[in-house]
């Protein structure tokens, strides 16, 4: 199309046909797109060149060519839509032809729960079909509810135990514990209610074969006017009877926490020898007060128990580091 082009319809009908042979002789998406941008690209096209000259037509011819031009156009899209539908049809027929239906199947690999996820479920099950409700907080907690409303205030010995982790500039420090959970639900329900609190805690620990800087946690907590450690004591054999699976021998030992008063290790006894698995306590009187409970209405018991703990007795894991690393021959044994 050079200076010298005269747009007529003899001039149109040319094109048209030229249009035909290259999109029927087009065989591949490649080579189509390559007739596409001859006729119709945007800066060239040889129908994009003829619009663009119109400037230069009377009006009359304007008023001739133009649906001329225009009909053309439309025919040539549909022309490579068609042709294109084409090609596309014969490539995937070309790729099932290619397909051995006659070899055998591949199993595809499934994934599944990670084993704390696994124990993390049975336990809520065995502790829901225990009337308790299954309550979550955050992991970023305030100085107020991972310490002070627990009876930890500032300078108190027992802070020390607890290895935490500051954010810097902030008063706020990831969870030492899932306690917090209990007060922020004490804050806004009144008693009477048993729910626990499952989550992830942080620690500033040495790592060893029992211990990690993040692990699970489940805190239970149960208020109401006469509860007492009788009543824990039936919930907690339920619950390790059913864990295990069998009867497991327990029993409990004076200890001391902060928020509890009095306060009780639990062991458990597997062959000849005592495991500590879990502490608790009757909830301390300050602990209510924080939370605007009259501690001379209400009591109740809270316990706390490690999730990763629970899944390496019942598995018999020998470390914990084992469910924070990637080997997936370890993974896929649950």
């Amino acid at each position: 199309m050079g200076e010298e082009m005269v747009i007529n319809e003899y001039f149109l009908k040319k094109i048209e046909k030229d249009a035909e042979q290259k999109i029927k002789e087009a065989d591949s998406l490649e080579k189509l797109e390559r007739v596409r941008v001859e006729f119709l690209g945007r800066k060239n096209g040889k129908i994009t060149l003829i619009f663009n000259s119109f400037k230069d037509l009377s009006l009359e011819e304007k008023k001739k060519i133009g649906p001329l031009a225009n009909f053309l156009k439309k025919k040539i899209i549909e022309e490579i839509n068609q042709k294109k539908a084409e090609i596309e049809k014969e490539t995937e027929n070309i790729k099932e032809k290619e397909i051995d239906f006659s070899r055998p199947g591949e199993k595809m690999e499934i994934g599944h729960l990670h084993i704390l996820s696994q124990v993390e479920k049975e336990i809520k099950d065995i502790f829901h079909s225990l009337n308790f409700s299954i309550i979550e907080g955050p992991e970023i907690e305030d100085e107020f509810h991972n310490f002070d409303a627990l009876n930890i205030p500032k300078n108190h010995p027992a802070r020390e135990s607890w290895d935490t982790f500051w954010l810097k500039n902030l008063k706020l420090l990831m969870r030492t514990h899932t306690s917090p959970v209990q007060i922020r639900y004490m804050e806004t329900h009144f008693p009477p209610f048993k729910m626990i609190c499952p989550g992830k805690v942080f620690r500033h620990e040495a790592i060893d074969v029992s211990h990690e800087i993040n692990f699970y946690q489940v805190e239970g907590l149960a208020v109401d006017k006469d509860i007492n450690l009788l009543n824990f004591k039936y919930i907690i054999e339920s619950f390790l009877n059913k864990f295990f699976k069998r009867k497991i021998e327990m029993r409990f030992r004076p200890s001391y926490f902060p928020f509890v008063e009095p306060g009780v290790e639990i062991d458990i006894k597997l062959g000849d020898k005592w495991l500590e698995i879990m502490g608790a306590g009757m909830v301390h009187p300050k602990v209510f007060e924080a939370v605007k409970y009259n501690p001379k209405n209400w009591q109740g018991f809270a316990f706390g128990l490690g999730l990763d703990r629970m899944a390496m007795i019942k598995y018999k894991i020998p470390d914990i580091r084992l469910f924070y690393g990637s080997d997936l021959r370890f993974i896929k044994q649950f």
